[in-house]
């Protein structure tokens, strides 16, 4: 049996909190690894955190200064060589586009590093595909993740969340959320099938749990429609009257809804509020405007109408809430659109993935201050076609 089946198989029959004991054992056996280090992406993306035994005592990585940043932020296998001779092998843990962490193995010099650098790359994918099904039996690796306490509201949305990003040969796609460990109303879904691609930007109404609640209720309201078969506007009639029952137009929420036709780029929209849609193309940057409709609850039984959208492949689309294109500076000045035209331009060489936290990052500095006010989201869009 080849070494890299023996280490698939490790790690698929090893119980859920045991996969880096597991990952560890067969690279020391199979590959003479010395050491080996799991590190996981913490909610803001501005560390790597060891995976360890609660309480943590090992230290984060930074991901913007660090060798294992390095090969997160590239998504490309970085070989740090130590004046000793041994080499540390820094491998993206990823899984369908979904960034996770980094695996760090430590062998006796850079040769035979380099030697198995394929292989030890098809290890991390797999254990990254054994994370993500672990994460329903255990903790640990959601522990791991954590710089600082989550609040319920954000401990709420970040299990709501299908990933931060994806990538598919049609698309890429990337988004965050901040403040990361506080966030309440602000929200995000996706989901793809072979012939389409479902988006939501989900922009909630109130602070704390009751944020969380709201959105909790729309967007699995959305997920029950759209899993139903059901068309756009009809997705939406249907949340906005799930909301409205439940609140009666008390409390409600703005919801951007795309569904992309995969072959042909063209695309079914419903704008219900107010997040916005911004589009690079040819090196223009331009708000796209649709015709505005009722946010979801605000009344009883709205008609929702979907509205047409055509994508080109090279196109870069950002949705942003108005924690982002609404927050002021110090001096009172709205982010609005020159201020995002500017981070969009500034960013326009990075993944999909990297550009949200990117633009976010900008915010800050023109907000003046690290803690927001509002939740604020970015997702990004990267159109290939097909």
């Amino acid at each position: 049996m080849n070494r890299f089946v023996t280490a698939e198989r490790a790690l698929r029959t090893a119980a859920p909190h045991e996969l880096l004991d597991a990952v560890r054992r067969v690279l020391v056996e199979q590959y003479a690894a010395e050491s080996v280090e799991l590190f996981m992406a913490d909610y803001g993306l501005s560390v790597l955190q060891p995976v360890s035994v609660l309480p943590h005592t090992a230290d984060p990585v930074p991901v913007h200064s660090s060798p294992a940043g390095r090969a997160f932020g590239a998504q490309e296998p970085y070989v740090e060589c130590a004046p000793d001779g041994r080499a540390r092998t820094h491998l993206p843990v990823t899984v369908r586009g979904d960034r996770l962490g980094v695996l760090t193995v430590t062998m006796a010099d850079a040769e035979h590093a380099r030697k198995h650098l394929d292989e030890l790359a098809d290890v991390a994918q797999v254990l990254a595909h054994e994370v993500v099904v672990a994460e329903r039996d255990t903790d640990l690796y959601l522990q791991a993740r954590r710089r600082d306490r989550l609040t319920l509201a954000a401990e709420m949305q970040w299990q709501l969340l299908p990933g931060r990003s994806c990538t598919r040969p049609e698309y890429e796609l990337g988004a965050q959320l901040e403040p990361a460990y506080a966030i309440f109303g602000d929200n995000f879904d996706w989901s793809a099938t072979a012939d389409s691609l479902t988006l939501y930007v989900t922009n909630g109404m109130g602070e704390g749990t009751e944020a969380s609640l709201l959105t909790n209720l729309a967007v699995n309201a959305l997920r029950n429609a759209r899993r139903a078969g059901l068309p756009l506007a009809d997705q939406a009639a249907l949340a906005d009257q799930a909301v409205y029952a439940h609140y009666r137009g008390r409390s409600y929420l703005s919801v951007l809804m795309l569904d992309f036709d995969l072959a042909t780029g063209r695309a079914r929209v419903v704008d219900a509020g107010s997040p916005q849609m911004l589009r690079l193309r040819d090196g223009t940057v331009e708000r796209v405007g649709f015709d505005a409709q009722l946010p979801l609850g605000m009344f009883e039984e709205t008609d929702y109408v979907a509205q047409e959208f055509q994508a080109e492949p090279g196109d870069r689309l950002l949705f942003v809430s108005d924690g982002v294109y609404a927050v002021a500076s110090p001096e009172g000045e709205a982010y609005g659109d020159e201020a995002l035209t500017r981070a969009i331009h500034a960013t326009r060489l990075l993944p999909a993935a990297e550009v949200p936290r990117a633009v976010l990052r900008e915010l800050t500095g023109h907000r003046g201050r690290p803690a927001p006010d509002d939740d604020a989201l970015v997702v990004c869009l990267d159109w290939h076609g097909s």
